[in-house]
């Protein structure tokens, strides 16, 4: 009985260490797609930057109107890429923190810290939330709410 008691448990750690083998591919797939993202619109690469979304990806913001009042803004992805793609002078660098990132499938959630520089000069931070979905094509963004303030961005 000892004996089967020793490999079950060999056995359930070996399953353990697969699944979190699996996991861990699949986290850094994740977090590569978010990464390609903010790559291209470091870079203005209004390609690479497609490559991340689904089709009929939603994007939104919440922030603080002109009033102060919380408001809440709906863009087109083709919106957003058209702004990266107008001439800027100063590249648009968003660093992100990656703080959670959940898995269920063909589904994943990923909440990042973040703080905008336009150039090297500090714009805003926040967080964002995305919602990802694995396609035969590997994973895309399918929907991206971030939050945007100018204080308690430490």
């Amino acid at each position: 009985m000892k004996q089967f008691a020793t490999l079950f448990i060999i056995f359930c750690i070996g399953i353990c260490k697969i699944n979190a083998q699996t996991a861990t591919v699949e986290e850094n797939a994740v977090k590569l797609t978010i990464t390609t993202l903010f790559d291209g619109m470091r870079t203005s690469d209004t390609t690479l930057i497609r490559k991340t979304f689904a089709l009929k990806s939603i994007m939104q913001t919440i922030a603080n109107n002109k009033e102060g009042k919380a408001v809440m803004r709906t863009e087109s992805v083709d919106a957003f890429v058209k702004s990266i793609a107008l001439p800027h002078p100063e590249k648009y660098d968003e660093r992100i923190v990656f703080t959670k990132i959940l898995i269920d499938g063909n589904l994943a959630s990923v909440w990042t810290d973040y703080k905008f520089y336009i150039g090297e000069k500090f714009s805003h931070c926040g967080v964002n939330s995305f919602q990802l979905f694995k396609s035969e094509a590997g994973w895309k963004i399918i929907y991206i709410i971030d939050t945007r303030r100018k204080d308690n961005c430490n």
